[in-house]
């Protein structure tokens, strides 16, 4: 999904790029714009981050389990897993937030670009 997110906003910042309007205001649009695709993928950097954090989480748990009885140690890495599903889950539902939000507010740019254009 992060990937799909990810094309949309390349495809989006290409189409800004391709629109040759030299006024300043354009200009300024299109800075803000490139502004909003660098801090969107920021977001998404930070939510893999975690998501590999959570993951790596899960892992120690799991082999300070490893010590406890069977039954103790299989109850301890389902925590775990789960724990970590959720932590990662919610990481990637953080970044496609903030890809989406960014996403929007490129379109938003986009659409004041082409109104100040048209006058």
């Amino acid at each position: 999904m992060n990937t799909k997110l990810f094309v949309l906003l390349a495809a989006s910042v290409l189409a800004l790029s391709a629109c040759k309007n030299e006024t300043a205001t354009a200009q300024q649009e299109a800075s803000e714009a490139a502004t909003a695709a660098d801090e969107a993928g920021a977001a998404a950097a930070d939510a893999a981050t975690a998501a590999g954090d959570a993951a790596a989480q899960g892992v120690d748990a799991a082999a300070a389990a490893t010590g406890e009885a069977a039954a103790e140690v299989g109850q301890n890495v389902d925590q775990a897993a789960d724990q970590a599903a959720a932590a990662a889950s919610e990481a990637t539902a953080d970044a496609a937030q903030a890809t989406s939000d960014a996403a929007q507010d490129v379109a938003d740019k986009a659409d004041a670009a082409a109104e100040e254009a048209k006058k």
